[in-house]
């Protein structure tokens, strides 16, 4: 009785550690199968990560999965951006059923702040060769202001301390939970976020925070064969089908370019001289409906930042003080007062509240477009002063001393041409020829008495 557990306890072992070792040989065949690369698409996103961007990478990322891809690469280079877009562009990549390369190119290229979050959450990290990546410390955007300077400061600091070290402990997880999942350099991607270290693609890949430094696309794809990535095997790149470059829609180019903080203040700038032009000479219209359409998609481009709306309400404040300088010539006080206004707007615009760097206002961009706005202004300025200066004139007065051609011979009697119209002249020096330069001496009537123009 005894022999027959024991063989039935011995049978049901061996059953077992078989069972147990096919299921291994299986594991261990499919993790190194082969992934035939043959088809692959290309990415390129080069700016700010905002709204756009992750509507552009996103809908990359849904065609590589739907159609008929094997591989995606997005060739990068970026600052950095706002947070909520930065986290999308993740989420789509994290997503995948195939494996997306983000590759930082070309040669100058940089993968900063956000941009460091998404290559970290790449299947596959390249760098070019004279590239870099890091600085991925999250500054304040977009937020508020202090209007009360009876408040309590060591308050302000205390909050404003709890808020930072809140969304510094918020990156610093978010990126160590994709470097573990992506099976990179920790410690380099927390260091990136608190200290904003940031290294050379060498130093990159020695580091393990990427896995090729590569020159372009096709020495990428070449070094790529014989890859092997977990979850879908050895990578076989050296028979690629073709390659499929996927561009933005014309509405994300033009989001894209809008959203730019410097056309967005050139937007405003716009805006505010085409007003300036149509309150100074009312029905011109055209004047008008360009600064009133350049405003709304100035504004609307501040808001897609997240712009800080206080920052925003300076800008235009100051506008307004441009335009008050036009109407009531303060001599240059409210032009100050405008500049001021307008520079103090500008630098606040993207501070207050936390988000991921990247986004600015060039000052050198913003002290051109000043210096162009207050030569307008004075221009404008000048020729209200001087049409205020000039004698009022109606009617047949404002004929008077005008120079005008003769249609006919005048002799003494004639005609002449005066703001397009025909008029009956009499010449005071005798017979003038056709085609003779008069000037109006006096008006009788319909007909204007002329001495010629030596």
């Amino acid at each position: 009785m005894m022999k027959k557990v024991f063989v039935a306890l011995f049978l049901f072992l061996v059953s077992n550690l078989t069972s147990f070792s096919i299921d291994t040989s299986y594991l261990k065949s499919k993790e190194t199968k082969d992934y035939n690369i043959k088809n692959v698409l290309v990415a390129t996103y080069s700016g700010v990560i905002i709204p756009v961007a992750a509507e552009y990478i996103g809908s990359a990322v849904d065609k590589l999965n739907s159609e008929d891809f094997d591989l995606m690469v997005l060739q990068l280079d970026t600052p950095g951006g706002l947070d909520a877009s930065m986290r999308e562009i993740i989420k789509k990549m994290l997503a995948s059923k195939k494996p997306v390369v983000v590759y930082v190119y070309p040669d100058g290229a940089r993968a900063a702040s956000a941009g460091v979050f998404i290559t970290m959450a790449s299947n596959i990290a390249a760098m070019s060769p004279s590239t870099n990546i890091g600085a991925a410390h999250p500054v304040m955007l977009g937020g508020g202001i202090d209007l009360d300077p009876q408040k309590d400061k060591n308050k302000d600091k205390k909050e404003s301390s709890t808020m930072e070290e809140k969304v510094l402990n918020d990156a610093k997880a978010y990126i160590r939970s994709i470097c573990q999942h992506k099976n990179r350099n920790v410690d380099w991607a927390v260091n990136a976020v608190t200290k904003s270290d940031s290294i050379t693609a060498k130093e990159a890949l020695d580091r393990n925070v990427i896995e090729f430094v590569a020159k372009d696309l096709n020495d990428l794809l070449s070094q790529l064969n014989g890859f092997r990535l977990d979850n879908f095997g050895v990578f076989r790149s050296d028979k690629i089908d073709k390659i499929i470059y996927f561009d933005q829609t014309k509405r994300q180019k033009f989001l894209s370019t809008i959203t730019d903080p410097n056309i967005a203040m050139l937007l405003m700038s716009v805006g505010a001289i085409g007003i300036f032009i149509e309150l100074y000479n009312p029905g011109l219209i055209l004047p008008g409906v360009v600064g009133a359409v350049s405003l709304v998609i100035g504004l609307y481009s501040f808001q897609t930042l997240t712009a800080n709306f206080a920052g925003v309400l300076l800008i235009l404040l100051g506008f307004v003080f441009f335009i008050a300088e036009i109407k009531f010539m303060s001599y240059g006080l409210l032009t100050f007062a405008g500049v001021a206004s307008v520079v103090l707007g500008a630098t606040m615009l993207f501070k207050g509240t936390p988000d991921v760097s990247g986004i600015g206002v060039d000052m050198g961009f913003l002290t051109t477009n000043l210096i162009g706005i207050i030569i307008i202004v004075f221009v404008l300025a000048y020729i209200v002063v001087k049409a205020h200066m000039r004698k009022v004139e109606t009617g047949k007065e404002a004929m008077i001393g005008k120079k005008v051609m003769t249609k006919t011979k005048l002799s003494p009697n004639g005609k002449v041409i005066v703001d397009g119209e025909w008029w009956d002249a009499e010449s005071l020096d005798g017979d003038i020829d056709e085609g003779s330069l008069v000037e109006i001496i006096s008006i009788d009537g319909f007909k204007v008495n002329v001495k010629k123009v030596v």
